[in-house]
């Protein structure tokens, strides 16, 4: 995809997408606030970043031609999550007094993880443009990433201190934890859906 303006679009669509990574990074703006939760953005630019090349530059021909692999995959991907899920679930209220409901290191693996790095990789981010054209592109997902982002923790944080207020402040990892683990649920289950 060479075309500046789609390129942008289509990012900021899957990036804007519901998912794993932003639910975490919702649920960190909900129970540490805007400012503590900026910091987890470098993980989620670190994860896509090594999932997107390696899968663009190295792996993407190899798990287009092999399902079963890419099903292994998937299948890896949903039980993380669903650990994930359970984990903040046990543990969000406790964490919550201290703030450190997300860490760093879960926005990390789970944007590592996550299925929309295949797609970047292998629809958006022009890998076969010609030479020196897909770094350009890809320090503009960079850029779009780190606004994505921003807004998820920033409505997390709206959303978290409309809980608080109104006493709910410890359902708000439960919510988040029950949103990992349906996108588990549906990683594992969309096999079986075919």
């Amino acid at each position: 995809m060479e075309d500046p303006v789609l390129f942008a679009l289509a990012v900021l669509a899957v990036l804007g997408t519901p998912g794993p990574t932003n639910t975490l990074l919702a649920t960190a703006g909900a129970t540490a606030g805007l400012r503590r939760s900026l910091t987890l953005i470098a993980a989620e630019a670190a994860g896509y970043t090594i999932a997107i090349l390696t899968l663009g530059l190295i792996l993407g021909p190899v798990v287009a031609g092999a399902p079963l692999l890419a099903g292994a995959l998937r299948a890896a991907v949903g039980v993380y999550l669903l650990l994930l899920a359970l984990r903040l679930w046990r543990r969000g209220g406790a964490a919550l007094a201290t703030g450190a409901v997300v860490t760093p290191r879960q926005v990390f693996v789970t944007t590592l993880l996550n299925p929309k790095a295949i797609v970047f990789a292998l629809g958006i981010v022009p890998f076969g443009a010609s030479a020196g054209v897909w770094p350009a592109y890809f320090l503009g997902f960079l850029l779009l990433l780190v606004t994505v982002a921003t807004a998820w923790i920033a409505a997390g944080a709206i959303l978290g201190g409309a809980a608080g207020r109104r006493g709910w402040g410890g359902a708000v990892p439960r919510v988040g934890a029950a949103a990992v683990g349906s996108f588990a649920l549906l990683l594992l289950a969309s096999p079986l859906l075919r």
